[in-house]
């Protein structure tokens, strides 16, 4: 669960925290940390050695959910990201995907997984990243993603930025 139950999508809102998160700070070096509301403890954000990335949206929990509401809910979350991802294609050129299987597979057999990487998996973020960049003044990279952690927990939209180049491992 994230700081963002029970908020609705706007897109408005989510180009403009996409915008100020590409121009927010990201530690240089050092280790990975999760960030949660002081209140709920509900994760805000997690920054590691050249990222941040944050929630911007979380679905209603799935608990009870079967299909069809279930393929309802998803289709809900792909919908926010593809018009997310329109409205930054027009801001930033054409985005490419990179998709997670590999890293994913590796991080799940206990291999090493870049600590970007890392950081999606422990928030249960495994959907493919629709990725921009280099964008920007400072030729950094964005990306966004959907996923959850269970069968009955929310679906969730969380953005990243980089000061590296984010591809597959």
């Amino acid at each position: 669960m994230t700081s963002r139950a029970g908020e609705s999508f706007v897109l408005p809102r989510a180009v403009a925290e996409a915008e100020q998160l590409l121009a927010t700070p990201v530690p240089p070096a050092g280790p990975t940390t999760a960030q949660g509301d002081p209140a709920t403890g509900e994760w805000t954000a997690t920054e590691g050695a050249g990222f941040r990335m944050v929630p911007l949206w979380e679905g209603d929990p799935l608990t009870g959910v079967y299909a069809p509401e279930w393929n309802d809910a998803e289709e809900v979350s792909d919908a926010h990201l593809a018009s997310l991802a329109e409205e930054l294609d027009r801001r930033w050129g054409p985005h490419r995907t990179v998709r997670l299987d590999g890293p994913l597979r590796a991080w799940q057999t206990g291999a090493p997984v870049e600590p970007l990487f890392q950081a999606l998996f422990a928030e249960d973020l495994y959907g493919d990243l629709t990725v921009w960049g280099p964008v920007g003044p400072d030729g950094r990279w964005f990306a966004v993603t959907v996923g959850h952690s269970d069968g009955d927990a929310p679906l969730v939209l969380a953005a990243l930025v980089s000061d590296r180049a984010v591809a597959r491992a």
